[in-house]
């Protein structure tokens, strides 16, 4: 059998939980159903039948973020292929497909959203295994949730009666209430999950036949990619001329090739908060929680928190509490959150695209305070790791150094800081931080000046290309 290659797609496209996950911080790169991240989780789940790392295809903002989770949990290094523009699924498992192929190999590709919960991960481990065999033989296999309810938010899958892995006869869009209960008396259709099983040559194969225009811009992108380190830099202007366009209308509903194997994993797609509060631990009043949550009288609510979050009284909310906002909703209507996303967007707020803590190639960095010409940020830098040279136009900087050694390029000078030392740097000096020591480096930086974006950065020297 060949070898099976993880491809996890993190590109951050799917459902997004306000106010955790906007768009520059989705739902993946968040602990939602258990202390892992849910990319770590993902990856956790299927790291002891993989035959080789996996394959990352994320978005581009977020490619310090998944190499730094999936080392944390000590992952082989990855593949990360990086989009630079969302061209929805056919064109990112075709990125995954020819990084596989690159070496000459033709791998089992595992096709798996990093955003999903899957209770009974040795149950699908086996299912993997079992499907593993007619993928080997060129078969296009999906895997179909045994549905336990008249679901209207998921696509439906029509499967050849029989045991085990079988034929798709069809794929069904979202129903309604009235069809969704008809397939489930009926019996024979599946949830879709969006998990495949397929050769990397085969899907190519079958992409080529149904839709080369993809497979072309996506050949083109990938060729002429940058590659840097772990990192697979597909090319922007070639890989934007690709259609934007799911595996599903692509390849499966059109190939004579699909089967579907069903499971009963316990599977959620994770689309809401309330979603959320099915897969999680409850109490018996039907509360669930993540973080320091204390419930009285309450029941069939959900809550998230990164402080302290008591609830008195309530029935039916979701509360949400982090370090950039305060979500309150009836867990019926947490659906509705779409709206204030698009307030957001509207009033142009930094809330809809930005993240409090921000993640990038040396560490991550927390903006903790900021007002009117000044700004408190906690950063952390790696052991070993380094800042870009580099120099600001309107704004100065004081570093305080709380744990580890900080090396301190600043104009001419050369300083190494220790613990509760402190630094300036003048508005318009060149200046570089590094980490020269084998801990994490933490200090605590004061910007002061007339504009204090992140653009506002020239850079002389950079490691990382940026």
């Amino acid at each position: 059998m060949s070898k099976l290659q993880p491809v996890l797609l993190s590109g951050g496209s799917g459902t997004r939980l306000w106010p955790l996950s906007r768009e520059a911080y989705p739902k993946q790169f968040l602990p939602l159903a258990g202390d892992d991240t849910m990319v770590q989780a993902t990856w956790l789940r299927v790291a002891p039948i993989a035959g080789a790392a996996p394959i990352v295809v994320a978005n581009e903002d977020h490619r310090f973020l998944v190499g730094e989770q999936l080392r944390e949990i000590g992952a082989p290094t990855p593949a990360i292929v990086l989009e630079p523009v969302g061209r929805n699924t056919a064109p990112a498992i075709a990125a995954a497909a020819l990084q596989a192929a690159a070496g000459g190999e033709d791998p089992l590709l595992l096709v798996l959203p990093s955003d999903h919960v899957v209770r009974d991960a040795e149950g699908f481990r086996k299912a993997v295994l079992a499907a593993s065999e007619a993928a080997d033989a060129g078969a296009l296999v999906t895997f179909g949730i045994v549905p336990d309810a008249p679901e209207t938010g998921f696509g439906y899958i029509q499967a050849e009666a029989g045991d085990g892995i079988r034929k798709v006869l069809r794929f069904v869009e979202k129903p309604g209430a009235a069809t969704a209960q008809s397939y489930l008396d009926a019996g024979g259709y599946y949830w879709n999950s969006g998990m495949f099983l397929f050769r990397a040559s085969r899907y190519l194969e079958e992409l080529q036949r149904f839709r080369p225009d993809i497979l072309e811009a996506t050949k083109k992108a990938f060729d002429a990619a940058r590659r840097d380190g772990d990192f697979v830099r597909l090319d922007r202007e070639a890989f934007a001329a690709s259609p934007s366009d799911s595996i599903d209308y692509a390849v499966m509903e059109k190939t004579q090739h699909a089967k579907v194997l069903p499971v009963d994993i316990g599977w959620n797609d994770v689309g809401s908060w309330s979603a959320l509060w099915q897969v999680s631990e409850q109490d018996g009043n039907g509360n669930a929680h993540h973080g320091d949550v204390i419930a009285v009288d309450s029941r069939n609510s959900y809550a998230y928190a990164q402080r302290l979050v008591a609830l008195v009284g309530v029935d039916n909310l979701v509360v949400v509490e982090t370090d950039d906002a305060v979500l309150v909703a009836a867990k019926d209507q947490v659906q509705e959150v779409k709206q204030v996303v698009a307030r957001l967007k509207g009033d142009r707020r930094s809330q809809a695209v930005l993240h409090r803590k921000v993640y990038r190639p040396w560490g991550a960095y927390d903006s903790i305070d900021m007002g009117e010409r000044f700004q408190v940020k906690r950063i952390t830098v790696k052991p070993g790791a380094a800042l870009s040279l580099q120099m600001h136009h309107h704004r100065a900087e004081h570093w305080i150094v709380v744990s580890g050694t900080a090396k301190v390029t600043r104009g001419d000078e050369t300083l190494l800081l220790s613990e509760n030392q402190s630094t300036y740097i003048p508005l318009g000096v060149t200046h570089r931080l590094e980490n020269p020591g084998k801990v994490p480096l933490e200090l605590i930086e004061v910007q002061s000046g007339s504009y204090l974006g992140e653009d506002d950065i020239v850079r002389f020297e950079d490691v990382y290309g940026r």
